[in-house]
């Protein structure tokens, strides 16, 4: 087994034991109806395990905002990569993600760093 395999498998098992249950609604293109003119979006949910944390004061810049959350959860536990177009649910209570930071090892992801807003 790889060493960042073997990080996955770490951070999704810390995860599953300390964190807290996250629902990420992730939302993709579907298809065009020319009748209507709109766009239908696909939309898919996923729950896993996640730790969530206020941001620290030196992470506050002019796109992170001093009440904005940090969630991490382990790469381990999707099967895609979250972005800005998905929402984060916690506790019946919807966030926007602002910004995604990918930790890597050997170019394999292993967890991510969710800004919540």
């Amino acid at each position: 087994m790889s060493l960042a395999n073997a990080l996955k498998k770490a951070a999704s098992a810390s995860l599953k034991k300390l964190g807290g249950d996250v629902t990420i609604k992730r939302f993709t293109d579907g298809t065009y109806d020319p009748t209507s003119g709109t766009f239908f979006r696909n939309e898919s949910t996923v729950t896993i395990k996640g730790a969530l944390s206020n941001v620290s004061r030196n992470q506050v810049n002019d796109l992170i905002e001093s009440q904005d959350k940090l969630l991490t959860i382990s790469a381990g536990d999707l099967t895609f990569v979250p972005t800005t177009k998905d929402l984060v649910i916690i506790n019946s209570v919807k966030f926007q993600i602002i910004q995604v930071v990918t930790n890597e090892q050997n170019n394999t992801p292993v967890s991510f760093d969710l800004i919540l807003r």
